[in-house]
């Protein structure tokens, strides 16, 4: 049996010495899932490193990627470039031009993989501006244009005279080398391009390695983008423990190839379980007489669950009930199989979290930034391993401790290398005792880690009172009714709220409470104007403000007629809010709010 990997392109190596696998990856291609085994994924990939080798990528040349879906394809790119020692620098595929040319730019990128043929046409123009960069290579099917294929092709006949060289280039790589290159995509300036080591990477993936009870007869589906930290920190450990990985088509199929490939484990953004209940809430909602009232109790059940409390009798008859009528349709829609879902790169509201737990689908919130790789902290399966409204406790080999402003600092040995180009911005963030400087502000809840807010985002009123925006918005988000928000009031006399509606929440309860009002038939922007919608929220705000202190409560609001995203420019890639772009975007509604126009 092979030793312990060190350098993230062992894991597949690793995998084929103790359970070698006909479906190591697998995609949909003209629909009809195509497996690859691990000896295959090897082959290409060896064959790929030998054909950059061949093009005159070196040790420490950077090579970037962009892929619009998750692929195999990605896979190879990650391991060849790794095995000569080159830097992966993974991009998302739905940032602006100028931020592809400042990565490109800054990088100094020698390649660019692309995985469709718009991504090329997008590249191309930026190519000029590029003197580093040697060519662009798709690894879609477009034949007309350069592709990925002719760097197999000609490295693996040359390998054939060469497999000796590329083993003793591979074998020079060190843990302590620098893996990849990962630019955040972060909520306000410019990307900062984070360097992570082989060590960062492996040790972070170990640490987790156990928590989640994975092996080879197992299968995950992989929607969320391999660029993103989390989702490649999955991936090695998928790969380690020899759990098949199956890629979905592309978001909006999500649910269909959850039910054909019926995983065990996922991973995904508190927004994607989001819509994942809306969804289910949808049919509900198209129910009549009593299956539409046995459907809303089940689920009025399952948003007060605590799964931490066995509780009595009467409960749980009733939650056995709830689950043969109800919950079980839940749990068949995402495939029949799931036991673990893992939410990371935002807060999970807690109501959403119980909704899944009564249903049978565990839901483990993690934490972690990408200067740690990124996970610093994870609730796992187990008694005394996961608490609800927590992000768990701290992985294995790291600590934590909070700071007297509230910070919480985090050391272990996948803290970063630093940022790429940036010793001054590394300098600020990881101090000399090697304690990474996270920018989030938590505490302890016993073991388990909380999160509250982000330091940079705690604002202070006209009347000198701190306003932390997440703790706030959070609570807000604990309503159906609402979907997404946002705290603003900074100098101002007091916090208000940017809020869109949970849409068939709302009409639900329209239709169920205004008699002849048909809500269904009403657009979204209309449906926001209406003053019994206005009512709903105005009930839901005043009830969660009784949970906050007096100075955070939400005074006003306003309602918004479309559904934040990263396309609208107000989410990041990550999901997070693009806090200064929806000010700017909503200016004259916040401005509305404070000068009391209607």
């Amino acid at each position: 049996m092979m030793e312990k990997p060190t350098r993230v392109f062992d894991l597949l190596r690793y995998q084929l010495s103790l359970y070698p696998k006909t479906d190591a990856f697998a995609c949909k291609v003209n629909g009809v899932w195509k497996t690859v085994s691990t000896a295959a994924a090897i082959e290409i990939a060896d064959s790929l490193a030998w054909g950059l080798h061949l093009l005159g990528i070196r040790k420490g040349d950077r090579i970037a990627n962009v892929a619009e879906t998750n692929r195999p394809e990605w896979n190879y790119v990650d391991t060849a470039v790794m095995t000569i020692g080159a830097i992966h620098v993974p991009i998302y595929p739905n940032i602006s031009a100028d931020e592809f040319l400042f990565i490109l730019g800054e990088a100094e990128a020698r390649l660019i993989f692309v995985s469709s043929e718009r991504l090329y046409e997008l590249m191309t123009p930026l190519a000029r501006s590029l003197p580093s960069l040697l060519g662009i290579y798709t690894y879609g099917d477009e034949e007309v244009l350069p592709n990925w294929s002719t760097l197999v092709k000609s490295g693996r006949e040359g390998l054939k005279q060469n497999d000796r060289v590329l083993k003793t280039i591979s074998h020079s790589i060190e843990s302590q080398d620098i893996a990849t290159l990962i630019y955040t995509s972060g909520t306000s300036g410019k990307p900062k391009g984070v360097l992570l080591s082989h060590a960062n990477l492996m040790s972070n993936m170990l640490s987790c390695e156990k928590l989640f009870g994975l092996g080879p007869a197992d299968r995950a589906l992989s929607f969320l983008p391999l660029c993103h930290s989390y989702e490649r920190t999955v991936i090695n450990l998928l790969q380690y423990r020899g759990t098949s990985i199956y890629y979905a088509e592309n978001l909006n199929k999500v649910g269909e190839n959850l039910r054909e490939v019926r995983p065990k484990i996922i991973t995904t953004v508190p927004r994607l379980l989001e819509k994942i209940y809306e969804k289910f809430l949808l049919r509900g909602n198209e129910l009549t007489g009593f299956r539409r009232s046995i459907f809303f109790w089940a689920l009025d059940i399952a948003e007060n669950f605590d799964p931490a409390k066995p509780g009595s009798l009467r409960p749980k008859l009733k939650r056995a009930v709830a689950d043969l009528l109800v919950y079980k349709r839940l749990r068949q829609a995402l495939g029949g199989r799931l036991r673990v879902i893992i939410s990371g790169s935002a807060a999970l509201q807690p109501r959403l979290a119980r909704i899944f737990w009564a249903a049978g689908i565990p839901v483990y919130e993690g934490y972690g930034p990408t200067e740690a790789a990124p996970v610093i902290s994870v609730n796992y399966p187990g008694k005394g391993n996961w608490k609800v409204g927590t992000v768990g406790p701290v992985i294995p080999n790291g600590e934590v401790k909070i700071a007297s402003d509230g910070e919480i600092l985090y050391r272990g040995p996948n803290v970063m290398v630093g940022y790429y180009g940036r010793q001054d911005l590394t300098a600020e963030t990881i101090d000399k005792e090697g304690w990474l400087h996270t920018g989030d502000v938590g505490d302890f809840d016993g073991k388990f880690l909380k999160i509250t807010d982000r330091k940079k985002e705690i604002f202070k009123t006209s009347g000198g009172k701190y306003i932390a925006p997440q703790q706030v918005e959070n609570v807000m988000k604990e309503s159906k009714f609402i979907s997404q928000v946002m705290i603003v009031g900074e100098n101002e006399k007091f916090p208000a709220a940017l809020i869109v509606p949970s849409f068939e929440s709302l009409r639900a309860s329209l239709n169920g409470e205004a008699g002849s009002f048909d809500s269904d038939v009403v657009s979204n922007a209309d449906l926001v104007s209406i003053s019994a919608a206005y009512q709903v929220i105005q009930d839901e705000v005043s009830r969660l403000n009784e949970r906050l202190a007096r100075y955070a409560q939400v005074k006003k609001f306003r309602l918004l007629p479309q559904e934040w995203s990263v396309a609208g420019g107000e989410l990041t890639p990550t999901m997070k809010l693009r806090r200064k772009d929806i000010l700017r975007k909503y200016a004259d509604e916040v401005k509305s709010i404070y000068d009391g126009t209607k």
